[in-house]
């Protein structure tokens, strides 16, 4: 919901009526573009921030939408690009609770120093390409050497605050020193004018930023003479746009914005009267007017305490609502954090130690974390996190450089230095001429608001023809089939929902129509995002520069031994060896074959309908649940839990009622039925949720033959791996195998909630690590994030 407009005006200023129309105008179309049209934001967090080729990439998906948890796109895409900007491989997944998962195998003879990644959704694909996911991981190619830096081309660029530097008035300048690759740079150097009189000299005071003041006087020049850490000289000039106009500046204190309005002694009527808008995620807050037709300076407060963390524009208007000057804030009140307490009962940093980590939320919200465990030695820290790829880089133009630093602590200097990033860089900008003239945004891809699902067009059916049923049998690749009956429309075309990964074959034929099913062709897809995938030109100016020679020393080490031991593992035959276990029940083991994530690590009642002769006379699964489960009222087909209705799934993918009573129960291996709350429904499942899965592999046996049917082929979601954790429970166990791994422990799904507020993870180290890297990130029901990064040394875990 937008949030509503409030003014907020001091003794002196006054809105004039003449801009009543305007005003509302604006106002009712940035609401549109709040509303309607709010942009999406993606981060990843990928398990570690260096790789060796061969290795696996781990990663979770976050979405977001302005400051809500619940997003409407259901399906988010990767494409992965080699060093040369070469597409690599393009996935697909589908978004459960704002979030996805998946994997990402570095080809073993990968020869780059980068791998380039895009995320995104169809949505997003509307929004300007300089606001999209992008992210360079760092790929270690097995050689010892260690790349000497390239000698910096530097760069400096200068940024008046509120846009444009104007003959006669005061106005901040930032500048920002950086290399050919975006690194910042460190300079000294003096502002002189045409004469080359030194006026001020130049400090940086972050990361190759700072300011300094100028009040430009007519026809003066002004340059930046400086030199680099390298000694090498340049020089930048400071063009005077303007001889006439009006500016803003803005400073904070005591939760309050000062901004300051000055324009020069000539100007047009029309800047006279001035309105500035402040706005944030494209909604405004506050319009202020500066009646200036006598005073040539106004200045006004503007309460900032109690707004959510983002960025805070101000844009300044003449009378006839033209866009004269804008400046941006970062808000950063911490409301946008949730709390999570990291604790370590046990750590083991011998050989194959067993180690368990600790996790308390004490926020009562529903919590949606990811967490990884690596070799603190080989990983070096992201500089990019949660907190910065949703809050900042999704917002502004151009790179960050380091942009997890400003969300890592608090303070006045780290206040500061943001306030240098959003003076330096460009921000996300309304089209003000659109806005005026009520355009809205042109949308070329509709969000998906549904999975993936079959749909086509059955060619070589007559004109104003009878309505068709279609007999449909899906077979994935591990030989489960779901049977299906999909009615065609006159005009040949059908839909119906559907939910796999990999590769399908549908086998078809036509419900009492042989000729159709002879003469038709079937035309089918799964209603993903269709575009063009083409290669990109990469962005090679972030090349990873080793620094630390025993890091890399120990990651070419790692490598070496990965490869001996595929090679040593591809030349061995397996001798018997006897395995100790614990036996399962057979419902642990159908449980597994079938459920998969979320739904099979709750708790629920799990049905076993692999023996039709369990079925006895039930004819659909609500007949088969009468009086089976406590608090499950069933008449008439009627279903409820505690009052309220239970959501259907048909292999955890939710479907309707009517969808979920028309299966064929000979087709059923397995019901699951999950009591309520059942928070990975929608409304947070307050009438529990039925998962139905339909039989595969072995369990098919007695399903009718498909041989002889036609049949096409049908992708599904990407296929990912599961990360597997070895277990040493014996001290002897498995020491023939050496243990290389680097990443300990990758969970992409903890879950938490009121009932359920504390967990504890545990896992084994590897052959050699002594310094554990531990990082969580997660998002909850309120829309809040949260990002945990810790040291553990031994006994010792250091913040």
């Amino acid at each position: 919901m937008r949030r509503p407009i409030i003014f907020s005006l001091l003794t002196f200023i006054s809105i004039l009526s003449a801009n009543t129309v305007f005003t509302q105008q604006i106002d009712s179309m940035m609401g549109v573009y709040a509303d309607r049209f709010a942009p999406e934001k993606i981060h990843v967090h990928f398990d570690k921030t260096v790789y060796n080729k061969g290795e696996t990439v781990w990663y979770k998906i976050y979405i977001l939408q302005g400051s809500d948890s619940a997003v409407a796109s259901q399906n988010v895409y990767l494409d992965w690009y080699d060093a040369a900007g070469k597409l690599m491989k393009h996935t697909a997944a589908p978004v459960i609770l704002s979030t996805s998962q998946g994997s990402f195998d570095i080809p073993l003879d990968y020869k780059g120093e980068l791998l380039h990644i895009k995320a995104f959704t169809s949505w997003t694909m509307n929004d300007d390409p300089a606001f999209s996911y992008r992210r360079e991981l760092v790929i270690n190619d097995g050689t010892g050497k260690i790349v000497k830096p390239i000698p910096n081309k530097t760069t400096v660029e200068t940024f008046p605050e509120g846009g444009f530097l104007i003959q006669g008035l005061p106005t901040r300048i930032a500048f920002k020193a950086s290399n050919q690759y975006g690194t910042p740079v460190f300079i000294k150097g003096v502002l002189v004018d045409e004469k080359n009189n030194v006026i001020d000299s130049l400090h940086v005071k972050h990361d190759g930023m700072g300011s300094f003041f100028l009040i430009p006087v007519p026809g003066q020049a002004y340059q930046l003479n400086w030199i680099d850490e390298s000694g090498v000289t340049g020089s930048t000039p400071i063009p005077v746009t303007k001889t006439e106009g009006a500016n803003i500046t803005i400073t904070t204190s005591n939760r309050k914005a000062k901004c300051e309005v000055e324009r020069t002694g000539r100007v047009t009527e029309n800047f006279k009267n001035l309105t500035l808008v402040v706005h944030m995620n494209r909604v405004a807050l506050y319009q202020v007017a500066f009646n200036i037709a006598e005073k040539t300076k106004l200045s006004a407060e503007v309460p900032i305490g109690e707004l959510p963390t983002g960025l805070l524009q101000f844009t300044l208007f003449t009378s006839d609502w033209i866009p004269v000057a804008e400046r941006v804030l970062f808000i950063n009140n911490r409301a946008h954090e949730f709390k999570v307490e990291l604790t370590t009962p046990l750590i083991n940093v011998e050989k194959r130690g067993k180690n368990a980590i600790e996790i308390n939320v004490p926020d009562t919200s529903f919590t949606n974390m990811s967490m990884s465990v690596t070799d603190a030695d080989v990983s070096p820290p992201d500089q990019h996190s949660i907190f910065s790829d949703v809050l900042l880089s999704s917002e502004i133009r151009g790179r960050v450089y380091n942009p997890g630093y400003y969300f890592s602590a608090g303070g006045d200097s780290v206040e500061a230095h943001l306030d240098l990033v959003m003076l330096t860089h460009a921000w996300r900008r309304f089209d003000w001429d659109k806005i005026k003239a009520n355009i809205p945004p042109k949308i070329n891809y509709p969000v998906e608001t549904t999975y993936m699902k079959m749909q086509g067009k059955v060619q070589g059916m007559k004109k104003n023809s009878a309505a068709a049923i279609l007999n449909l049998i899906l077979v994935t690749k591990d030989s489960s089939k779901q049977f299906l009956f999909v009615p065609v429309a006159q005009d040949g075309s059908f839909e119906h929902p559907m939910f796999f990964y990999d590769t399908a074959k549908v086998f078809y034929n036509f419900n009492n129509n042989p000729s159709l099913t002879e003469n038709a062709q079937l035309i089918m897809n799964n209603g993903l995002l269709k575009v063009p995938f083409t290669n990109i030109q990469p962005d090679n100016t972030q090349v990873f520069l080793w620094n630390d020679s025993l890091a890399k020393q120990k990651l070419n080490t790692l490598l070496a031994d990965q490869e001996l031991l595929k090679k040593r593992m591809a030349e061995t035959t397996l001798q018997e060896v006897t395995v100790y276990g614990k036996i399962k029940t057979k419902l642990q083991v159908l449980n597994e074959k079938y459920s998969s994530g979320f739904f099979s690590h709750n708790e629920a009642g799990i049905f076993d309908l692999t023996d039709n002769s369990k079925i006895i006379f039930a004819r659909n699964v609500l007949e088969y649940l009468q009086s089976k489960v406590a608090g499950l009222d069933i008449v008439q087909n009627n279903v409820t839990w505690r009052g309220d209705v239970p959501e259907f799934f048909l292999n955890e993918m939710r479907v309707d009622q009517a969808t979920a009573t028309s299966l064929d129960m000979n087709n059923i291996a397995m019901i699951k039925v999950f009591r309520p709350p059942f928070m990975f429904a929608t409304g947070g499942g307050r009438g529990g949720a039925i998962a139905i899965y339909t039989k595969k592999g072995d369990d098919t046996k007695n399903n009718p033959n498909i041989k002889g049917m036609e049949n096409v082929q049908m992708e599904g979601y990407s296929k990912f791996k599961e990360f597997y954790s070895p277990t040493y429970e014996k001290a002897d166990e498995n020491v023939t195998t050496p243990d290389t791994r680097t990443t300990l422990y990758w969970n992409p799904y903890l879950i938490t909630n009121k009932t359920l507020q504390h967990m504890r993870v545990e896992f084994y180290n590897n052959d050699f690590t002594k310094k554990f890297n531990v990082v969580l990130e997660g998002i909850n029901s309120a829309g809040k994030l949260t990002r945990v990064v810790k040291t553990i040394d031994g006994a010792t875990m250091v913040k």
